[in-house]
């Protein structure tokens, strides 16, 4: 026996626009029944799970790929914790908060992280998928009789738990309150911590600004400071690594252990598999279909639960959930390119603003070479980037105009109502539907859904995706992509970085990365640039090195070490003080 499940995406859905397909070739409307029908109040389409047979027909002949229908087990009919409404997205089983513990939830984005927060906090009432008429206290409490989270639940219904959540979308704090960071932390601080947390988080320069002048990094540390100064039981950090680099990702993963430590239940969703690993004591897998459903695994150590997550299979649980297994290369490339054709050649350049200069030493990127640049942030990365790419003039030093580049930009702006079919006709100076460059580009990076729906509409991950689609149509030899990975999950990240590799390789190209996230650029880079200096001052880049020898240098400055997992060989943090990690700094070998 299976549970039927039946979703429809109500954007994606246009019945003016299509032959309605899905109810002309149902089978069972075929028969006489009314399975798939047009609603008149909403005019979508509207399927009957009950009646539905799971043949997947109405999914093979909708033009604009709006249905999904998946078969479940029929156990898992009974562990539905919430569904919003009739073929909507659902979710099963939540993990459980434990007290002096951090809880890692790692899956990719869609499977319902946003909801098991709201549950967990107290901001959503799990309806245990009677979304017509939701449940009362009394039968949630009795659902989970004999389980930990009844006296959670118990505590939400009393009113007697706190919770307090750092929201993924940063720059909505910046739109409520008009004053400056100490004001707000100030406003919230409950624990006495705001001097201390300024500190622990590098924002003493920051500060006294007002929140609307400050940088997408200080946002983001400054919701950290604000979520972890309250007073709560249950601390959530949705996503807290975004638009900081690797020496404040530190800062914040040491804010969120700390929590932990005083005896508080903390959860951090984040896709940063490096600062994951590092942070987390536990970890609680989300799989299943995105936008459709969502499934949370029981419950993993740290090392198993990434793992699982890497292999796409659940062995307690007997379940695969991926057909791919990701795996991490462990050559090095040392050496490959010194025989290739050289792309581009760039002479020492320089830049002074009215209170901040960047040199960047002489280098060049080789015939499909991914040149990876690293370093804290505002020490001239961008720059660097677009004075290459002649956004931007240097005042010393030449560039070849010759060579033709393509510059996705660190910020992406959706303030444009235009579809994403009609910017990437642009970017390909020609349609893309049927193209050659669709089959290369648009199909790997899974983007063919998003034609129709304008930029406006998109998600941070749909944006961007669109943002290094967009990007490597450009007829250009050289491709310059400013944090890629900013909002994508970690399926995403790990596809683009291989992608953008074998794109560079199979046609003579070469590529520029800048990210934060040091697992990404350890995957997509032949050869780094590092980057020194005071951040907002001065910032000084190398010439370009060999991997082993930038990440040395790297880490080093960070003080901190990198084994390899034996068996994702994915990079993982040693533990401060481990015998590994003394091992390594007494070697000078901080990188594996």
């Amino acid at each position: 026996m299976t549970h039927r499940v039946a979703v429809l995406d109500k954007e994606l859905c246009q019945p003016k626009k299509c032959g309605l397909e899905c109810i002309k070739y149902c089978p069972v409307n075929k028969s006489g029944a009314d399975c798939i029908v047009l609603n008149e109040e909403t005019n979508k389409a509207q399927i009957d799970e009950d009646i539905c047979n799971g043949c997947g027909i109405c999914v093979k002949v909708c033009p604009f790929e709006a249905i999904t229908i998946v078969n479940l087990a029929t156990e898992l009919a009974t562990d539905k914790i919430h569904q919003y409404g009739q073929n909507s997205f659902r979710l099963y089983k939540l993990p459980t908060p434990k007290k002096g513990e951090v809880v890692g939830l790692l899956g990719r984005n869609g499977m319902g992280k946003s909801t098991v927060i709201n549950i967990l906090s107290g901001n959503l009432k799990p309806n245990l998928g009677k979304f017509n008429e939701p449940p009362e206290w009394d039968e949630i409490l009795k659902f989970y009789s004999g389980t930990e989270l009844k006296s959670h639940f118990q505590n939400i219904k009393d009113g007697q738990i706190s919770a307090s959540i750092k929201p993924q979308q940063v720059y909505n704090i910046s739109q409520i309150f008009d004053g400056t960071g100490k004001e707000l932390l100030e406003k919230y601080d409950e624990r006495g911590m705001s001097n201390q947390l300024t500190k622990t988080l590098g924002l003493e320069n920051s500060i006294e600004q007002n929140v609307k002048e400050l940088s997408g990094g200080e946002l983001q540390r400054l919701a950290v400071a604000i979520a972890s100064v309250k007073d709560a039981d249950f601390y959530f950090f949705d996503e807290p690594s975004s638009y900081n680099d690797i020496y404040q990702r530190t800062g914040v993963a040491r804010v969120i252990q700390s929590l932990a430590k005083i005896g508080k239940s903390v959860m951090v969703v984040e896709h940063d598999l490096t600062l994951l690993d590092y942070v987390s004591d536990l970890i609680e897998v989300l799989y299943g279909v995105s936008s459709a459903y969502g499934i949370v695994s029981s419950v993993l150590s740290t090392k198993v639960g990434i793992n699982v997550f890497l292999d796409g299979y659940l062995p307690t649980e007997n379940v695969r959930f991926r057909d791919k297994k990701f795996s991490f290369d462990v050559s090095t490339t040392t050496g490959e390119f010194i025989n290739a054709d050289t792309i581009i050649k760039y002479p020492i350049l320089e830049k002074k603003y009215s209170n901040f200069s960047v040199t960047i030493e002489a280098g060049q990127v080789h015939k499909g070479e991914v040149l990876g640049i690293l370093g804290a942030n505002a020490l001239g990365k961008t720059t660097m980037m677009k004075m290459i790419a002649s956004v931007e003039k240097p005042d010393s030093g030449l560039v070849d105009k010759k060579v033709k580049i393509a510059y996705k930009p660190q910020y992406l702006l959706n303030d444009i109502d235009i579809d994403v079919v009609s910017v990437l006709n642009k970017a390909n100076e020609g349609l893309i539907e049927g193209s050659q460059e669709e089959e290369q580009i648009v199909d790997p990076l899974k983007i063919k859904k998003l034609y129709n729906k304008s930029l406006k509409n998109l998600s941070g991950g749909e944006l961007q995706k669109v943002s290094i689609v967009t990007c490597l149509l450009q007829k250009a030899d050289l491709y310059a992509l400013d944090e890629p990975s900013a909002f994508l999950d970690v399926e995403d990240r790990i596809a683009v970085a291989k992608f953008i590799q074998k794109f560079t390789r199979s046609y003579g190209k070469s590529a520029m990365v800048i990210d934060h996230d040091v697992q990404l650029l350890d995957l997509v880079s032949d050869s780094m640039v590092i980057f020194e200096g005071t951040s907002g001052i001065n910032g000084h880049a190398s010439s370009p090195l060999p991997k082993v020898e930038a990440m040395n240098k790297f880490l080093k400055s960070l003080d901190i070490t990198f084994r390899r997992d034996e068996k994702s060989q994915r990079p993982r943090v040693n533990k401060e003080n481990s015998r590994l990690d003394k091992t390594q700094k007494a070697e000078s070998n901080f990188y594996y």
